[in-house]
């Protein structure tokens, strides 16, 4: 096997931790993984990984040479790059929010594609975070706080979470002048993880927790909108999502005073040190679209 080929390798098991992670991630059979380290460990002469039933943990000897690996790889990256003027190729595996990837990451997906003919872009939609190792992933938008501090992230823009409601609701129901008086009105919820039925404001002067008991809950976003549009209640949505609905009128903006502060928009990766030019490519035209695209600057 190619030794820098066989340090990849490595670098994959210690970042994913676990054979199986760096099977998915580098799209290699879990026993051409267990072989690669093996011969590694056996040629060294020097245990790199301990091994239990459920999870690899590097030695001291693994950790060092993980981090000499990952210069080195860097290095050779951009050894080929200067050699070969960054060939731009190969499978490039993004994920991001439904919503937020069809209006704003499919277009730049389109355009790399016209500019870089030799890639093939995997791109999936899903309002879960998808384990980027796991899921052998190249690139996520995030939107919020990460709750993976491993992760590589670059802020791209920020986003802001808004109520909003009809007209005719709030000519049937009223206006609402500050949070509490949310909870006498019906409200369309997302259904998340928590089972709180809540919904926090700011700043943190006129900061506030609002309980809820809403009418109608909803694992689709675009559903709620339509439910919000039709005079269902108040929902909190983000601000990207409501750019036509505003512009019409179909929703009103409410509570503006007491929106929290914005969630960032980030673009996040787990390459630490080598990044094959597709996705730093990809990264590089993602960053200039977000910062010029008014939606995505809070």
């Amino acid at each position: 096997m190619d030794r820098i080929d066989e340090l990849a390798i490595f670098v994959a098991i210690i970042d994913a931790g676990s054979l199986v992670g760096a099977s998915r991630r580098l799209r290699r059979s879990p026993p051409a993984v267990t072989r690669s380290l093996n011969a590694l460990e056996e040629r060294i002469g020097v245990r790199l990984v301990d091994r239990t039933t459920r999870r690899l943990a590097p030695t001291e000897a693994g950790n060092a040479l993980a981090e000499r690996a990952r210069v080195l790889l860097a290095s050779y990256e951009d050894a080929l790059a200067g050699a070969s003027q960054a060939p731009v190729r190969g499978a490039l595996r993004i994920t991001a929010p439904v919503q937020f990837g069809r209006r704003h990451v499919a277009p730049i997906v389109s355009t790399f594609l016209n500019e870089y003919p030799e890639v093939r872009v995997e791109l999936s939609l899903n309002d879960r975070n998808l384990d980027l190792i796991e899921e052998g992933l190249d690139l996520a938008v995030r939107i919020g706080p990460l709750a993976d501090s491993s992760l590589i992230a670059r802020q791209v823009g920020s986003v802001r979470q808004l109520v909003v409601a009809s007209p005719d609701y709030l000519a049937r129901r009223g206006v609402p002048h500050v949070p509490k008086e949310l909870a006498s009105h019906d409200t369309i919820f997302g259904m998340a993880r928590s089972s709180a039925r809540e919904w926090r404001f700011g700043p943190t002067q006129r900061g506030a927790t609002v309980r809820l008991s809403p009418r109608l809950l909803v694992d689709d976003v675009e559903t709620r909108l339509q439910a919000a549009r039709a005079g269902r209640g108040i929902a909190r949505v983000l601000s990207y999502q409501v750019t036509a609905e505003l512009a019409d009128g179909s929703l009103v903006r409410l509570l503006q005073d007491y929106e929290p502060e914005p969630l960032a928009v980030q673009l996040v990766t787990s390459s630490r040190g080598y990044m094959p030019p597709k996705l730093r490519v990809f990264l590089d035209l993602a960053t200039s679209v977000f910062r010029a695209t008014a939606e995505v600057q809070g």
